[in-house]
């Protein structure tokens, strides 16, 4: 590997699922290891890093392959900072880089860290992680409830039913609303335990529920990731993006659809209940609609409304109170 380097050094990491390409800086050229995604691979990772006396893991945050490779680092002090992949690309396409493969992706990750200093990384706090894992097992029970529901209600139409195609789907049906009942117990358990003021002021604003304040809640850490209103909408991924080229040639303004989905289509169905109970979003849409605005449009400005009014409950450690 050469000699130890004292200045700070950035490591790229492109991670998969089975493996991960590890790019070292070393003099002028790149270091190259394909190491398994376990502990073995993590090990030779770390043994790796021992010549540089000050680096930085930069890894960008693919699904859920990166989370045990950044705690494992974490808990054996090395620096981590976990990315997203948008911003890696966009970063990448500033170059002209279109090369594309494990190797070449290790070294831009590296690139980008030392050029942009991502924020550090820190591991979760162990209920933040349990509500995400609950709250990702009961998005899949509601889908599983809904699916065999319909197919029940499917089967039914069309005559004579089969007693145990009729008996398995009623049981798989049961179980799944038995399932939920006890994984949505829990999440109000812990929401109850480390979040129960900060839910409790986001349900008093109109047009936010039980669903949406949690979801909130878990994707900002208990709204402590963001200084601004503006991060977390650009966070959900509700940011406004005007296409423009020079000074004629002008695109329609469109949502930019760099977030969660899932929290997207809350948001837009929040919306439809804010406009009816909601004084202030009410207020948006219809001036909206009266410059001439789309509907959808219109709507997307009351979900950004609804995270702005959350942000600001919450921050101010306040409930909505609604002016007259």
């Amino acid at each position: 590997m050469g000699n130890t380097y004292s200045e700070k050094i950035y490591v790229g990491i492109d991670i998969s699922k089975d493996f991960f390409d590890a790019a070292l800086p070393v003099k002028a050229t790149w270091h190259h290891l394909k190491l398994c995604n376990n502990k073995t691979g993590f090990r030779q990772l770390l043994q790796a890093l021992q010549a540089f006396d000050a680096v930085v893991c930069v890894m960008e945050a693919s699904g859920p392959y990166y989370l045990e490779l950044a705690g494992f680092l974490h808990q054996a002090g090395i620096e981590v900072s976990v990315v997203n992949p948008l911003a890696v690309r966009r970063f990448c396409q500033m170059r002209l880089s279109r090369a594309k493969t494990d190797k070449k992706d290790a070294v831009m990750i590296a690139a980008y860290g030392q050029a942009e200093k991502p924020k550090l990384w820190e591991p979760e706090a162990g209920h933040v992680l349990a509500l995400k894992q609950l709250q990702t097992v009961a998005e899949g029970l509601q889908r599983s409830h809904h699916r065999h529901s319909r197919q029940l209600e499917s089967l039914r139409a069309g005559g004579k039913v089969n007693h145990q195609a009729e008996k398995s789907l009623q049981r798989m049906i049961r179980q799944a609303k038995e399932e939920l009942d006890k994984v949505e117990a829990q999440l109000d358990k812990l929401i109850a335990e480390h979040h129960c003021q900060q839910f409790e002021q986001l349900k008093s604003i109109p047009g936010l529920g039980r669903k949406s304040s949690m979801l909130l809640l878990l994707i900002t850490g208990g709204f402590s990731k963001f200084v601004h209103y503006k991060q977390l909408i650009s966070y959900v991924g509700l940011s406004p993006r005007i296409y423009q080229s020079g000074s004629s040639v002008k695109g329609k303004a469109r949502i930019c659809k760099m977030g969660m989905s899932q929290v997207r289509k809350v948001l837009y169905v929040c919306s439809w209940s804010a406009i009816k109970c909601n004084k202030a979003c009410r207020e948006l849409y219809e001036r909206l609609l009266a410059r001439g605005k789309a509907k959808r449009l219109a709507l997307v400005a009351v979900a950004n409304k609804l995270l702005k009014q959350a942000f600001a409950v919450v921050t101010k450690g306040e409930f909505y109170f609604e002016k007259s």
